[in-house]
């Protein structure tokens, strides 16, 4: 798996956590909806994202769009 996919997958899992403890706990879980989307907003201008580097310590294989 490339660290695109990786990040991909985590962002797209975070999302779907965030919203089933919205429905189950409380809603400020969505804040962390809103998190994980500013900052993919964020990436898709800088190129810099956290979890892209932490998904290269553990030796991911590299993408084409987190190097």
């Amino acid at each position: 798996m490339s660290i695109d996919r990786a990040v991909l997958l985590f962002a797209g899992c975070m999302i779907l956590l965030s919203l089933a403890l919205s429905q189950l706990h409380s809603v400020y879980w969505l804040l962390l909806t809103a998190a994980v989307g500013i900052q993919l907003i964020q990436s898709s201008f800088t190129g810099f994202c956290p979890a892209a580097l932490l998904f290269k310590r553990f030796g991911l294989r590299p993408g084409t769009a987190f190097q």
